[in-house]
């Protein structure tokens, strides 16, 4: 087991085995993202979206929290000259994409707070699992915002239009037992157990086939916005490349061997 550890200003990347971890890391402010967090994060989904050794992605954050959203007045404090707020958030909404767009397996390792921008990275996740102390809002109208860090569109997706409106106009914080129930969290489990259990699955993320479950994830993604014509067809391509792969042929072989498969994206 080799393990690659950098630790930028304000997140930490640590790569195992395939398994890459995100952690946020501003755990004096709950983790809430400045520019800096946001161009750490960009040049991080970037790279690893070119990688063939990234086989799954954890993204959590430091100190006992997940985010807490976009930090307001950082850069003002200080006397920095901020973006306009048209350009800060066309930044975002890039960051938003490269996390959506990335091709390999990702799951949003939750304690303590996930809100605002912070609970929609989470749901950009296409895996949430969190602990019993998490807490969720989209609490942007506290704020006096809008939705935004593609909540808009994912919420009604994962939870339905008037689920969605109803936490997005009350922007009420909500526990993790009621967040599982609306369909926003995949797993609960104690604070205890959360490391192993997230380190599971990413591990078996990673063991799996790269190129059949970017293809899968990106068929999931699309499945809203295509016709079930339009599904069949993008199935039937992506098949055809998976049948050709080396990949198909070692887990036909392994099958035949009564062995575990070894895959390689090839």
């Amino acid at each position: 087991m080799t393990t690659e550890t950098r630790e930028l200003e304000t997140i930490t990347v640590e790569r195992c085995d395939g398994v890459v971890t995100i952690t946020l890391r501003r755990p004096e402010k709950k983790n809430a993202v400045t520019d800096q967090m946001w161009d750490e994060l960009l040049v991080e989904f970037r790279f690893i979206a070119e990688s063939s050794s990234d086989r799954a992605v954890i993204l959590t954050g430091a100190g006992g929290n997940f985010c807490s959203g976009v930090d307001l007045w950082a850069g003002k404090a200080d006397g920095q000259d901020p973006k306009h707020q048209l350009a800060y958030m066309r930044t975002m909404s890039g960051i938003c994409m490269s996390l959506h767009r990335l091709p390999q397996p990702t799951v949003a390792k939750v304690r303590g707070v996930a809100v605002g921008a912070g609970l929609n990275m989470a749901l950009g996740c296409d895996l949430v699992v969190a602990d019993d102390t998490a807490r969720f809002s989209e609490i942007f109208a506290r704020r006096g915002l809008s939705i935004d860090f593609g909540g808009s569109w994912v919420l009604p997706r994962l939870i339905g239009m008037h689920r969605a409106k109803e936490l997005a106009l009350l922007a009420e914080i909500i526990g993790v037992e009621e967040a599982a129930a609306m369909g926003l969290v995949n797993r609960v489990l104690p604070a205890d157990e959360l490391d192993a259990f997230v380190d599971d699955w990413a591990r078996r993320l990673a063991s799996g086939p790269p190129i059949a479950l970017a293809m899968t994830k990106r068929l999931l993604n699309n499945s809203f916005n295509v016709t079930l014509e339009e599904a069949l067809d993008d199935e039937g391509l992506s098949q055809s490349v998976n049948v050709h792969t080396k990949d198909t042929v070692e887990a036909v072989t392994a099958f035949v061997e009564k062995r575990e498969p070894v895959f390689h994206g090839r």
